[in-house]
C-alpha cells in the first residue's frame, strides 16, 4: 500500500507522463478516474433526456484528449481536472452545436442564465447560450470566465475551483458573484 497521498501520486504521475514515461498514462487514469466521473455525470445531468452519450464515454473522450495533450506542463492534480472539466464542456459544445445546426440552422437565441441552470428535457440551446456568452466574458475577464466554467460546467465546489485556479476561496466567491450577474445580464439581453 502507497504511503503518498493521492494528489502527491498524480501529480508524480503527471510529471512522468510529461517525461513521456510510456506507463504514466494507464497509471493515472484509475487515480483521476471517479474525479473525472463525477464530473462527467454533473455535464450530463444538463443534457437533455435520451442523450446517447454516457457518462462512462465521455470521460473516455475525456481522457484521450487529455493524454494527447503533450505540450501541457501539468501543475497538479486540480489543473488536470480543471483542464479535464473544459474538455468536456467544449466536447458537448461541439455535439449540441451539430444537434441545433441539424434541427434549427443554427440561429441562436437568448435565454435567461437562471433558467439555464436548470435541468430541462433539451438544453442544447440553453447551453450554446451559456457558452457564448463565457467567450465574451472570457474576453473581459478570463478569470472569472473559468471560475464559471469550474463552478457551472464542472460542478466544482469553491474550495476546489480556488485550488484549481490558485487563487483565495473569497476570490472565486467574488469572482463567482460578479461573472453570475454579468451572465444574467448578457444572455437575458438586457444592456451591460
Amino acid at each position: 500500500m502507497s504511503t503518498a497521498d493521492p494528489p502527491s501520486e498524480v501529480t508524480t504521475l503527471l510529471a512522468a507522463f510529461r517525461r513521456g514515461e510510456p506507463d504514466a498514462a494507464s497509471k493515472l487514469l484509475p487515480l483521476v478516474y471517479d474525479e473525472l466521473h463525477r464530473l462527467a455525470v454533473h455535464y450530463m445531468r444538463k443534457e437533455r433526456s435520451g442523450h446517447t452519450l454516457q457518462a462512462t464515454a465521455l470521460v473516455n473522450e475525456a481522457y484521450v484528449r487529455l493524454v494527447a495533450q503533450s505540450e501541457i506542463t501539468w501543475e497538479g492534480r486540480a489543473h488536470f481536472i480543471a483542464f479535464a472539466a473544459r474538455i468536456m464542456r467544449h466536447f458537448l459544445i461541439d455535439q449540441a452545436r451539430r444537434r441545433r445546426a441539424a434541427r434549427h440552422g443554427g440561429l441562436h437565441q437568448k435565454v435567461d442564465f437562471e433558467k439555464a441552470i436548470i435541468v430541462s428535457e433539451d438544453q442544447s440551446d440553453e447551453l450554446l447560450a451559456v457558452h457564448t456568452a463565457l467567450e465574451r466574458l472570457e474576453k473581459l475577464d478570463p478569470r472569472q470566465a473559468r471560475v464559471v466554467e469550474l463552478r457551472y460546467f464542472g460542478g466544482l465546489s469553491v474550495e476546489e475551483t480556488a485550488e484549481a485556479l490558485s487563487v483565495s476561496e473569497k476570490t472565486v466567491k467574488t469572482d463567482w458573484a460578479f461573472a453570475r450577474v454579468w451572465l444574467h445580464r448578457e444572455i437575458g439581453g438586457q444592456p451591460l
